[in-house]
């Protein structure tokens, strides 16, 4: 099946409400676990980058598991942005060592490099998957640590929606529409590995994660 690409950005109020008060426990509890068995010490992760930090979900587990680091969060909709900067207020114990930021991955250029990237669930937004790679290794350096996990897309169009009901059938329609959406919208685990060659990255390691997602990791050379 051919992809077929998605919106970018995510700026509907509906989606932004629908992606707040979804149930990702099991895909995001899923991600700092493995994140965690990435990172042996995390007391050596300071600074971390977390690319299209959405509503916050992740960005809040990692907050809570690695008590020491400070975390750029960056998503280029405002409006994920703000449900996120909501939620961050119920968050007293990691609310200081946070900081949301609006910017698209292609637009950021920060001041610092970072000792930790992840990024869940934004390849497959790109309409070119090498503005998220040259994202990664502009804002890397050597030693740097990155984590990202994404969706896979399937081998047609039944399989997606299989999935859709198997893993949301209690979400709201536009959760649905949009998660079937994402499917057709992700790459195949091939597809990843060559991006990851033409960006200079190919020692990076790429697995299955679970039926559904990808995940590719590796230290910056």
């Amino acid at each position: 099946m051919k992809r077929i690409t998605e919106p970018e950005l995510m700026v509907d109020p509906e989606q932004v409400l629908a992606y707040g008060r979804a149930d990702f426990e099991e895909p995001h509890s899923n991600f700092i676990k493995l994140l965690q068995g990435f990172c042996h010490k995390p007391e050596s992760i300071n600074t971390v980058l977390d690319m299209g930090c959405g509503t916050g979900d992740i960005t809040f587990r990692l907050g809570r598991a690695f008590s020491r680091t400070r975390i750029d969060a960056i998503d280029g909709s405002s409006a994920m942005l703000d449900f996120a900067s909501e939620m961050l207020e119920r968050e007293p114990e990691i609310k200081g060592r946070i900081s949301l930021i609006h910017v698209s991955v292609q637009e950021f250029l920060p001041d610092k490099y970072y000792d930790l990237i992840i990024s869940n669930s934004l390849l497959h937004h790109m309409p070119d998957p090498s503005d998220f790679w040259d994202a990664v290794r502009r804002v890397s350096s050597p030693g740097t640590r990155v984590f990202v996990m994404d969706l896979i897309r399937p081998e047609t169009a039944d399989e997606a929606m299989k999935l859709v009901e198997r893993y949301s059938p209690n979400e709201p329609e536009v959760l649905k529409r949009d998660f079937y959406n994402s499917l057709l919208a992700a790459f195949e685990i091939d597809e990843v590995k060559l991006q990851l060659e033409a960006a200079g990255l190919g020692y990076f390691k790429t697995e299955r994660a679970s039926d559904r997602h990808v995940m590719v990791y590796g230290v910056r050379e």
